[in-house]
């Protein structure tokens, strides 16, 4: 299957100027709506276009009425659009996985939160190929709900129904969803400009991380197999592979793809495909190439995948027959009626006189009888429809639910447990210390050596200021607004892996500075010390304006280490620090300013860097903006291997190629001219996103958050 790609020459062009290292100089836009009729890019803030959303309403939602009528549409076939088999669950499954299933947990995109499988470029993606009909059966539910149900939250309710209605195991319901008006916060995607830039694939089918999918426009790897080379012992890595990227273990994997193949068929019998997409033809999309009159491209004349037939002999009913069929047939490769390679049985006794059973499988499928510990799953799956029962009902909620971050966003009264992909925190301690305190004791601490760690100097004297700043940054920069993880509650810098990562280096020694407040004042958390040591350290060098707000928990050391991601390194300055900001939830004035933040000359050098661009980190002002923009630079390799700016015709003054990048893009560089020119300006921004940052992952419900 091939995915949709721009003209090469836009690409190309786009691309040789934009790759450049150090030397680009070109604008890149995120989070753009393209502009298809003179291929322009529409600039926008790299924060999602949310619709109004009422989470009281949601919170009263009688979900199991809404339920109940799911239930009775599936049965209600329409002449529009025939169900499968008399019942329309089958294809609410795959249209709830597929919402959910582009979640991918390199930056946390993707998902079924925000509904975007409505708009391009989900809609019109291979692997979506008439879910505009499910959508458009799903309408009259969504219209008697109004906004206490969004698409979001309707599209998985849907698919838990349908598995619920043919006898399957659901764990519960996470309800507050939050639609989007738009799709632009799925053009990183792909196919497009913006998945280009963030995440480009040299050979589609063959596509790495930090994509989600081998193949642009699947969910996840090609059902005939690697390239389409019908080959299961091939497929099987590339399965591993890509379901790792959704954040799936190997249990979870075989659980979704046979839970998931125990419903329903795939659609091949039209070898001419299903006509124009929504994109191309969105007043009829995808109508059908194959039969006549009112059952042209419907029933049996449908193309879907290209592929054609069930996995089971009952495919509205849940069991354990897909692994079952798995083990009990051999199993060969033939092109079917939709001219693709899928796999039919065969008898593994030529003399067996029972009849083979009318069933298909895919390349991928037959891949999991290829690895040695996905055949012990099917075999396990295949002999206890218990253990199936588990994993699949905790692997599905996992996939629908994985982008909605922590269990405080969940609504409803079918939410269950805290699940470990959720990283649940304890309550923080019933007692609080004071906190006017402990911020006469950092303050104290900001010029007091200590023996944990050397200090910068200032004036012949100690300072750790730009130190706490950096510990709190590190603490909190790695949150993502795109499946709201990470952020400093928790204080999980204190554990590998995030504090083995390499710009970490030294932050342990850095919190152990502070160890002896933390040990002074009972009930105070790592985590609020962290963020009152980094706000109290910017207070006290000018910045103006920050709040702090106590009540953040500790994670235990003994927790199940959980793959919070780094903010994401690219050699394309210009990229790293646009696409950071978007995932962050910062407004490019917010991410310009907090630029400026203090930065210590000593960590500067333990990260293999030759110094800073000034030498007195005591004071936030926008002199940090004057240096950038009055200076030349010029591209240095420091000592330890690292490259940097070192401004032309000085000695000692360096920036980094992500400072740079704040003077090479136009809309960054008009921001940091305001800056230089205007201290006030930069002071307001710095305290806007910094308290941003720093209570970004204090959830109260979807979109509501404890500090105020």
């Amino acid at each position: 299957m091939t995915a949709t790609r721009y003209p090469l020459g836009m690409l190309l062009s786009t691309l040789t100027l934009c790759l450049m290292l150090v030397d680009a100089k070109c604008p890149v836009h995120f989070g753009r709506a393209r502009a298809e009729d003179d291929g322009g890019i529409l600039q926008a803030e790299p924060r999602r276009m949310l619709l109004e959303f009422d989470a009281a309403a949601v919170n009263k939602l009688d979900i199991d009425a809404v339920k109940a009528d799911l239930k009775a549409l599936f049965l209600d076939s329409k002449d529009s659009w025939p169900a499968d088999f008399g019942n329309y669950g089958p294809l609410m499954i795959r249209m709830a996985w597929h919402c959910a299933g582009t979640y991918r947990q390199s930056d946390g995109r993707g998902g079924c939160d925000g509904g975007r499988q409505r708009f391009d470029p989900e809609r019109s993606w291979a692997d979506n190929v008439n879910l505009d009909k499910a959508r458009g059966l799903l309408w009259p539910i969504k219209q008697k709900y109004g906004n206490a149900l969004t698409w979001g939250d309707l599209i998985i309710l849907a698919g838990d129904a349908a598995i619920e209605s043919m006898g399957g195991p659901i764990l519960g319901f996470c309800a507050g969803r939050v639609d989007d008006a738009d799709g632009t916060a799925s053009l990183p995607l792909g196919p497009s400009l913006d998945q280009e830039m963030v995440a480009p694939c040299s050979v589609n089918g063959e596509c790495e991380a930090p994509l989600g999918a081998s193949t642009m426009s699947l969910i996840y790897v090609n059902p005939e197999g690697p390239m389409a080379v019908p080959d299961p012992e091939l497929s099987a890595p590339q399965i591993r592979e890509v379901f790792g990227r959704m954040s799936m273990n190997d249990s979870e994997t075989v659980a979704l793809i046979g839970g998931g193949h125990a419903f329903g068929k795939v659609h091949g019998a039209c070898p001419t495909g299903p006509g124009p997409s929504p994109a191309q033809q969105p007043w009829n999309p995808w109508p059908g190439t194959c039969g006549e009159g009112p059952m042209k491209g419907k029933g049996n004349n449908t193309f879907t995948s290209g592929f054609e037939g069930p996995w089971t002999t009952n495919p509205i009913r849940w069991d354990n027959e897909y692994f079952q069929n798995l083990l009990k047939y051999d199993w060969e490769v033939h092109v079917g009626p939709g001219g693709h390679h899928q796999w039919r049985p065969v008898n593994k006794d030529a003399s067996d006189p029972d009849p083979v059973a009318n069933i298909m499988m895919l390349t991928t499928d037959v891949a999991l009888l290829k690895d040695p510990i996905y055949l012990e799953l099917v075999k396990l799956f295949a002999a206890n429809q218990t253990a199936l029962d588990i994993a699949f009902s905790h692997a599905w909620y996992k996939l629908v639910t994985r982008d909605m971050g922590p269990y405080s966003r969940c609504l409803g009264d079918q939410v269950p447990p805290p699940q470990p992909f959720q990283a649940p925190l304890p309550p923080p301690p019933a007692t609080k210390p004071d906190f006017k305190a402990v911020e006469k004791a950092i303050t104290k601490a900001l010029r007091t050596a200590s023996s944990a760690l050397p200090a910068d100097m200032v004036g012949g004297k100690p300072y750790y200021g730009a130190l706490f700043a950096t510990l709190a940054w590190q603490c909190a920069s790695n949150f993502r607004q795109t499946d709201y993880t990470g952020g400093c509650n928790g204080a999980r810098i204190r554990f590998s892996p995030q504090k083995d990562w390499p710009q970490n280096v030294a932050m342990d020694s850095v919190l152990a500075v502070l160890e002896p407040i933390k040990a002074s004042f009972p009930g105070l958390t790592y985590a609020d010390l962290i963020v009152q040591a980094g706000s109290t350290a910017l207070t006290n060098a000018k910045a103006r304006k920050l709040k702090f707000c106590s009540g953040r928990s500790d994670a235990s050391p003994d927790e199940t280490p959980f793959p919070f991601q780094p903010p994401r390194v690219f050699s394309n300055k210009l990229v790293q620090l646009k696409d950071n900001a978007q995932v962050m939830g910062l407004t490019s004035r917010e991410m310009v300013a907090l630029q400026a933040r203090l930065r210590s000359p000593s960590q500067q050098r333990r990260l293999g860097y030759s110094g800073s661009w000034t030498d007195n980190p005591s004071l936030l002002t926008n002199e940090y903006f004057k240096v950038l923009l009055n200076n030349d630079w010029v591209n240095v390799t420091s000592a330890a291997g690292q490259l940097e700016m070192k401004a032309v015709g000085t000695e000692g003054v360096y920036m980094m190629p992500t400072d740079l990048a704040v003077k090479w893009d136009p809309v960054f560089a008009t921001i940091a001219q305001e800056f230089a020119t205007d201290a006030n300006a930069f002071l307001e921004a710095f305290a806007a996103g910094w308290n941003k940052l720093m209570i970004a992952d204090r959830f109260k419900g979807p979109t509501g958050n404890e500090c105020k």
